[in-house]
């Protein structure tokens, strides 16, 4: 029995807790193993050691400020008030600062285990444990802390220690730390794989050497960006702290498609003009891109159709990045959003005959459609007198109204699940894009740009995932 029990405790398993899994991950990446499952015995042991020699490093420094103390900075948010950067360690002897940092990363001895289960995986617990070794809590509301008269989280050694390992697994930032987690292994794997390479650096040297601190969002769209295969599940992107002024955790989610379309897309002249699309005076095109992404998708059809349309509508010139931007939404509203393809040839077909009503005219045309358009109750006046007109005169080549019946109930039904503004959107990409295609260069462009609204400006390189804030 005894052997087996200590068999078990030196053996790793995934649990249901999602920073426990990035921990798991980590320590596997640490012990050089392909999954957590893969690490031996043996393998287990030294990784243990190791991470207890980092920490040991990290507490003689002493003082967070040190150029050498980034990583002593770092453990106050994961593991506050411990044996490594407790207060009381600037006044200890480095053998006696040493000890006690050995003490605290030791296996309590099984004469001391509780008669209890581990709370994630079942196993026979060696203790209960708080937050000075575990992150608890999501918000102040819950202060991090145990309940009263209860001694902590009841955990095995393994467990215990892929909450050890987690900083390895994490983008750090000396204040809160930016986790990314999916219930596809593969992906973790190789993403916190990568991460741990990165941090190992960190841990030995104690100094930061990842450089500015990047915008949590674009974290998690580089590691997509990176990876290879094809993603079978969500992403979460945790930024969470467990420092004692003030614990938090939030989680930002892309369900399997929106990653897929991400990780997939990311590469050509079109993700290029997506970038340059979300691009502002504040922050760069990736960053743009990963915030719409795991806050609010469907803006990213939004941003591309002010990219594609502003400048159109003031030069009267439209840039042959068009159509490619214009089909990579294409994918974005089929792949990701599940749109009926009926229902997008409409769209595109209303967008068509709009193009040829707009082609034959000056700028002028093109910019009052714009403005019209920023209103829906100015769009939807303007498509009623212009409709009167297609019957009077319609294009040659077009035939059947200019807006059905069914393409008027997608732009302004108040009903369709909330998607008309959407809709609407993809319009206006389309009717760009059919315009560039039919060669459209009016007369008169640098008349209305002097009279056109000017956006903010959309530089064309993208270098920077920095967004010049420290998040």
């Amino acid at each position: 029995m005894g052997d087996r029990v200590s068999d078990e405790q030196h053996r790793l398993v995934l649990t249901a807790h999602p920073l426990q899994r990035v921990g798991a991950f980590a320590f596997a990446a640490l012990a050089r193993a392909r999954t957590p499952d893969a690490v031996t015995a043996e393998a287990f042991a030294q990784t243990v050691e190791r991470m207890t020699g980092d920490a040991v490093r990290a507490a003689l420094v002493r003082d967070s400020k040190d150029p050498a103390g980034y990583s002593l900075k770092c453990s106050r948010s994961f593991f506050p008030n411990s044996k490594m950067n407790h207060p009381s360690s600037a006044k200890k002897e480095a053998t006696t600062l040493s000890g006690d940092v050995r003490r605290w990363r030791q296996s309590p001895d099984e004469a001391t285990w509780p008669e209890a289960d581990c709370v994630l995986c079942g196993r026979r617990a060696v203790g209960f444990f708080g937050k000075s070794d575990v992150p608890l809590a999501e918000s102040d509301a819950y202060r991090n802390t145990t309940p009263r008269g209860h001694e902590g989280t009841a955990l095995c050694w393994p467990c215990l220690n892929c909450f050890y390992a987690l900083p390895y697994g994490c983008r750090l930032t000396g204040g809160p730390s930016i986790a990314v987690h999916s219930w596809d292994d593969r992906f973790l794997a190789k993403t916190t794989d990568r991460q741990v390479d990165e941090n190992r650096r960190i841990f030995e040297l104690g100094r930061d050497t990842l450089g500015p601190v990047p915008a949590r969002e674009g974290v998690a769209l580089n590691a997509l960006r990176r990876y290879e295969s094809r993603v079978t599940a969500g992403v979460d992107l945790m930024v969470f702290s467990n420092e004692n002024r003030g614990p938090s955790l939030e989680i930002y989610t892309v369900a399997q498609p929106l990653a897929e379309w991400l990780r997939r897309r990311a590469f050509g002249d079109a993700y290029g003009a997506l970038l340059r699309a979300h691009r502002t005076e504040k922050a760069s095109g990736r960053v743009g891109l990963a915030r719409n992404a795991f806050r609010e998708p469907e803006r990213i059809v939004r941003a591309c159709a002010r990219y594609l349309a502003g400048p159109a509508a003031g030069r009267g010139a439209i840039g042959p990045e068009a159509p490619a931007l214009a089909g990579l939404m294409d994918t974005f509203v089929e792949e990701v959003i599940g749109m009926d393809h009926n229902d997008l040839a409409e769209i595109k077909a209303t967008a068509r005959r709009i193009a040829a009503r707009l082609y034959s005219e000056s700028a002028g045309k093109l910019n009052s459609f714009y403005v019209q358009f920023r209103d829906q109750r100015r769009l939807r006046a303007w498509l009623q007198h212009e409709s009167v007109h297609w019957v009077l005169k319609p294009a040659d080549e077009e035939t059947g109204p200019l807006v059905t019946t069914r393409g008027y109930e997608l732009l302004f039904s108040p009903g369709m699940d909330g998607q008309a503004w959407f809709h609407r959107e993809l319009l206006l990409i389309a009717v760009i894009e059919d315009l560039y295609r039919r060669g459209w260069k009016p007369d008169g462009a640098e008349e209305v740009l002097n009279n056109l609204p000017t956006d903010p400006s959309l530089p064309d390189g993208d270098e920077e995932d920095n967004d010049g804030s420290n998040q």
